[in-house]
């Protein structure tokens, strides 16, 4: 059984970049992806806005190599065209030569297509088509990964709102640690779709102005789509095929606190849990954590709860931190697998990445996410082990810590 699990590629596509090598420059860039809703018509374009991958369905069609089919989900296909770039990035030709799973997370699932059928069945029964709705349900996505990958030897969704991909990770962690699997692709995937839009805009948490996480004129998050993927193998195969790492998952929590259907709770329960049994399970103390990237969704409750948490959990010594969402939005399903690159990219590069839109602190907490004027001045900041949070809905709430490879080479 494997010990220890190596992340060796990575793939994704969201509001900045088609790739890996487009999300860092718009990273280093300090590009926002956030702007004016284009995929569809809605009352709300103009108002509220949204981080859109910029291909189009056509092209993620083409991308895929399934231009003219009409049976693909936008959510699929943003999840097919991820999970190839981090098989390709992992050196992986032969899917067959060791026991292959596929964890895929996402929430919204074939959404985009079920409204499409809605729209014109109402408009005449007589033309509603059931086969525009079978890619409904969130299992058809993987199916379709799985299937454009080749993989079979275990294949599952899992869809636990925003904390969705991380538990992915862990799952695929544990398959790998208790010997079951040698490798795992997993991550998530999310398309903005009318439904959404409309649902989060009732639970009125959208800021129009778009997201300012940690702020204290935070007014709600900005909701975005893409999709992530990590392939983590084993440490008998990595040092069999002497392969590159770009990453270890050191260590994953996963905690509910039951506090509300929507809601964190006030004390941070279960962000501060999640967070403890992650630094726990990797083997280290708060202390070494030299960066969070925080779930951070510039909501009123989430950005409070979460800071207490952080407070509670590292005292006086709350490391460097900061939300990317001002770049993405936030994906949902895919938020943890996004922001999982993005940590990876973090030890790789040895960069924080600031949190945009910030300008003055939350009252209630001493603490405060780093800049863009603070980001250039702790540019050469040694990053051994990132702490990654994401926490859903229902009280679903994970973290993982991811650790740069030559801080535990095997």
């Amino acid at each position: 059984m494997s010990k220890r699990v190596y992340v060796t590629g990575m793939g994704i596509i969201c509001a900045i970049g088609n790739s890996v090598e487009e999300t860092l420059n718009s990273l280093l860039s300090e590009k926002s992806g956030i702007g004016e809703i284009t995929l569809f018509e809605t009352i709300h374009r103009g108002v509220i806005p949204i981080a859109e991958a910029k291909l189009t369905t056509k092209a993620l069609l083409e991308k895929a190599g399934k231009a003219g089919k009409k049976n693909f989900t936008r959510t699929a296909l943003l999840g097919m065209t991820a999970a190839k770039e981090a098989l390709t990035a992992a050196g992986i030709h032969d899917i067959k030569q060791y026991r292959t799973g596929l964890i895929s997370a996402t929430t919204v699932g074939g959404m985009d297509r079920s409204e499409d059928f809605y729209a014109s069945f109402l408009a005449d029964p007589k033309k509603g088509r059931m086969i525009d709705v079978v890619n409904h349900d969130c299992g058809d996505s993987t199916e379709r990964i799985a299937t454009h990958l080749g993989i079979s030897n275990f294949v599952t969704t899992i869809s636990t709102a925003c904390s969705s991909s991380v538990n992915a990770i862990m799952f695929g962690s544990n398959l790998i640690k208790t010997g079951q699997l040698d490798r795992v692709v997993v991550g998530g995937a999310d398309s903005v779709t009318k439904f959404t839009l409309n649902g989060f805009n009732t639970l009125m948490i959208l800021d129009k102005t778009g997201c300012h996480p940690f702020d204290e004129n935070r007014a709600g998050l900005t909701l975005g789509e893409g999709a992530a993927f990590l392939v983590l193998e084993s440490e008998e195969i990595v040092l069999k095929e002497g392969k590159s790492i770009l990453a270890e998952v050191s260590g994953y929590g996963n905690a509910n606190d039951a506090y509300h259907q929507t809601a964190s709770s006030p004390e941070g329960t279960g962000a501060f849990m999640a967070m403890s049994k992650a630094i726990a399970m990797s083997g280290l103390q708060p202390g070494d954590i030299d960066y969070i990237n925080v779930h951070g969704t510039g909501t009123l409750n989430n950005d409070l709860s979460e800071g207490v948490a952080m407070e509670r959990l590292f005292g006086e010594n709350v490391p460097h931190f900061s939300s990317t969402k001002g770049y993405t939005g936030h994906t949902l399903g895919a938020a943890g697998a996004v922001e999982a690159v993005i940590s990876i990219l973090t030890l790789k590069h040895r960069v924080i990445f600031p949190n945009l839109n910030f300008s003055t602190p939350m009252k209630e907490l001493r603490i405060s996410p780093v800049t863009v004027i603070e980001a250039q001045s702790i540019a050469s900041l040694k990053i051994h082990h990132v702490l990654s949070n994401s926490f859903g809905f229902g009280g679903n709430n994970s973290a993982i810590v991811l650790s740069h490879p030559m801080t535990n080479t095997p």
